[in-house]
């Protein structure tokens, strides 16, 4: 069973949004110590994105498959197209993060990993628009 803030479309918002804000200042501010040259501030920014990738939208996107997805697949058997749909958009977010530690692990923090933190972003906000507006359809 799902939190009741995920069952909630505002406050649901209110957690993509909250993700989403905190990744796009914490990117904003790599791009910006990136093109400083400050090797130090930008791993410590890079590890930070990680870790928020990881602890925040990752954990949240499980959250949702373990309980969330499954409550409204119950009530609407017609979303099973919508939900594997969002479930790949998570595994897609995953498989980025992953990407980005192996890119870090073979060459360090270079700014080849900034597309990847953007692409995190752009795939995050389509999905959490597909999701609000398929998902909570009744609200």
């Amino acid at each position: 069973m799902s939190g009741p803030s995920l069952r909630k479309k505002h406050s649901h918002h209110s957690i993509h949004d909250g993700i989403y804000t905190e990744a796009r200042d914490l990117t904003k501010v790599l791009k910006k110590l990136s093109l400083e040259n400050k090797a130090k501030e930008t791993k410590e920014i890079c590890d930070a994105l990680i870790e928020h990738w990881e602890t925040r939208t990752l954990a949240h996107a499980q959250s949702e498959e373990e309980g969330f997805f499954i409550e409204k697949l119950k009530e609407n058997p017609e979303l099973n197209e919508m939900i594997i749909k969002l479930k790949r958009d998570h595994q897609i977010l995953e498989i980025i993060v992953h990407s980005i530690k192996a890119k870090i692990e073979n060459k360090g923090v270079t700014e080849d990993i900034i597309p990847y933190f953007d692409a995190l972003l752009v795939v995050f906000e389509l999905h959490n628009h597909e999701e609000e507006n398929n998902l909570f359809i009744t609200e």
